[in-house]
């Protein structure tokens, strides 16, 4: 059964979930279309060039009591609408469950929220000027709203801004840093531009 599409699939990671060694599903499909991203092929909604899901479960029963944790990636995660039942069936194998989320859908993360141990939050800019990062109107209210689901819950995160200094300059960082402190969250960390995979010429230049 296709629980999820799939965009690509890592066996084994040491980055994507701090401190956890990890297997990282790349969901297929992203609804925001950021300018730096460096996974450019994941954004397109539907059927992905990664594996199915049935061959990531058989995977995982194989490494059960050598990983740790099972990170969905993206692309958007979210986007999934069968997300909450992929989760559980690694739940039930052993293994912690972490997400990469921007936050684009505050219902369906809220939904996922309780089978989640931890979470790696993408912040874009300053909520009201997201719109010249993902080219979505109303994209900040949305990541504001989820963050804030997000720090209600309880479940551990980290926050995380990738900067491109034609994007984002000291002056938006501290608008961040304060809206987040808002929110009692004292520590976001930055994350450099990478122009790999970046089809934005501007940028990746």
């Amino acid at each position: 059964m296709t629980l999820i599409e799939i965009g690509g699939f890592a066996r084994l990671s040491s980055v994507d979930w701090p401190g956890q060694l990890a297997a990282t599903v790349f969901c297929q499909g992203c609804p925001w279309a950021c300018r730096y991203c460096h996974n450019t092929s994941l954004m397109r909604a539907g059927s992905g060039a990664g594996p199915s899901w049935a061959e990531v479960r058989s995977f995982l029963q194989t490494r059960r009591g050598l990983l740790d944790a099972v990170v969905f990636s993206g692309g958007e995660p979210t986007l999934q609408t069968h997300l909450p039942e992929a989760m559980a069936e690694v739940r039930a194998m052993g293994f912690r469950v972490g997400l990469h989320s921007a936050g684009p859908y505050p219902a369906r993360l809220a939904a996922v929220l309780p089978l989640v141990d931890w979470v790696g939050f993408d912040v874009k800019a300053p909520f009201a000027e997201y719109e010249r990062i993902t080219g979505v109107p109303g994209s900040g209210e949305r990541a504001a709203e989820s963050l804030r689901l997000l720090v209600a819950s309880g479940v551990a995160f980290e926050t995380r801004t990738t900067v491109h200094p034609a994007l984002l300059d000291d002056a938006a960082l501290a608008r961040i840093a304060a809206e987040l402190a808002a929110l009692g969250i004292a520590n976001n960390r930055i994350q450099p531009f990478r122009s790999l995979g970046c089809t934005d010429a501007a940028l990746a230049a």
